[in-house]
């Protein structure tokens, strides 16, 4: 088990391949105790493959994962199962079973896991369900609520096993403005009633600086910087003159944070070969020349 002033997560070296594709390149990362973590990045950075990882839905390749002190290639069907039940997790769907009311949703991880008196988790389930809100929904379908109210059963179910680690996979994906942030004060709120870790995985930049405590930017399957939330809206509010001067690591990080248009992101993408790209071998440049001659010279 890790002390409260040790990590609760920490991955070291952490690498995985598919096939000669690197995906993950030598993640470094400390969670530690009762903080929000967030992990962000672009499309294909590697994000969603790193939360797989914590799971322990995944195996390194090389490098290792550790919850709680534990490396979880370490561990026998049993404990892994064990460490699992210690923390829960809201995917972006939901993901509810269509078939069952919310109460029975959340109930669900109680009957597998537990050998609790029902009457026991009848309660439980009300009280999770007070939690976020939806305790006057418990007999409805998902199918008879919101988007947002999916998120939040999925939430109360994550809680059900009173976890120490709650990860989060892209909370706000598609919900509108309003009920983003009506889930970010949720997390926030939770995460001071409860004390849980949180790791979040998203690149609604909105929700980020809203609930981090810290965070993490992966690109190509490497941690550009990890920090604290100030320390990256430094970069994300300095003007042009400023940034002007900063490192190309930090103008890619910056034009992430800002959503611009222009700089290191686009940049690199406009200089990747198509051809290379689509089949995956060196092409010539083509050279922008024009199509025809002038025959005539001013």
């Amino acid at each position: 088990m890790s002390e409260p002033n040790e990590p609760i997560i920490k991955t070291t070296e952490l690498v995985k391949k598919f096939g000669s594709q690197t995906v993950l390149d030598g993640v470094n990362l400390q969670i530690m105790p009762g903080e929000t973590m967030v992990v962000m990045g672009g499309s294909g950075c590697g994000k969603s493959t790193f939360l797989r990882h914590l799971i322990g839905s995944l195996t390194p390749t090389s490098g290792s994962v550790e919850l709680f002190g534990e490396n979880l290639a370490n561990l026998d069907e049993d404990d892994l199962a064990a460490t699992k039940q210690k923390f829960g997790i809201l995917f972006q769907s939901g993901a509810l079973f269509n078939s069952m009311t919310i109460a029975d949703n959340v109930a669900l991880p109680l009957h597998e896991h537990t050998n609790i008196d029902p009457n026991i988790i009848e309660i439980q389930v009300k009280i999770k369900l007070e939690l976020v809100g939806l305790r006057e929904h418990a007999q409805k379908f998902p199918s008879q609520i919101s988007g947002g109210m999916k998120k939040r059963a999925g939430l109360a179910r994550a809680l059900s096993l009173d976890p120490k680690i709650l990860f989060y996979d892209e909370p706000s994906a598609g919900l509108d403005p309003v009920t983003s942030a009506e889930i970010d004060q949720l997390m926030l709120d939770l995460t001071k009633k409860l004390g849980v870790t949180s790791v979040v995985v998203t690149h609604e930049m909105d929700s980020a600086f809203t609930i981090a405590d810290r965070m993490c930017m992966l690109d190509k399957g490497k941690v550009l910087m990890v920090g604290t939330r100030d320390e990256f809206d430094q970069l994300r509010s300095c003007d042009a003159e400023a940034a002007a001067k900063l490192s190309e690591t930090q103008q890619l990080i910056r034009q992430f944070l800002r959503g611009d248009p222009e700089g290191p992101i686009t940049q690199r993408r406009i200089e990747t070969s198509y051809a290379e790209d689509l089949l995956g071998a060196q092409a010539p440049r083509i050279v922008e020349s024009p199509a025809v001659e002038p025959t005539r010279r001013s």
